[in-house]
């Protein structure tokens, strides 16, 4: 979806306006968390809600995971599952705060 040069004048605007540390942080968490629920999906066999042949287990929650990243503290949430176990692929298990 291509914005033409005004509406990009008006977002240009919007995050003058706003703390753009902020709009950033909050892009970089929705995305963060988009791809954490695409890879639990792929790895369960199915959405949340949805019923399918190929499901594996199903979804019991979510835990909190803080993550620092240069853009600041992220608050993502990882899903639990009934059975077996889920931890993201773009994370780290155990990360040391020195490292």
């Amino acid at each position: 979806m291509a914005l033409d040069q005004s509406a990009l004048l008006d977002l240009l605007e919007s995050l003058k306006a706003a703390d753009a540390d902020d709009v950033i942080r909050q892009a970089l968490q929705a995305v963060l968390q988009a791809l954490i629920e695409a890879e639990a999906t792929a790895l369960i066999g199915a959405a949340p809600h949805q019923r399918t042949e190929t499901r594996t287990t199903q979804r019991n929650g979510y835990r909190d995971r803080l993550l620092t990243t240069a853009a600041g503290d992220l608050e993502l949430k990882i899903p639990k599952l009934r059975s077996g176990s889920f931890f993201p692929s773009l994370l780290e298990r155990r990360r040391r705060i020195d490292q």
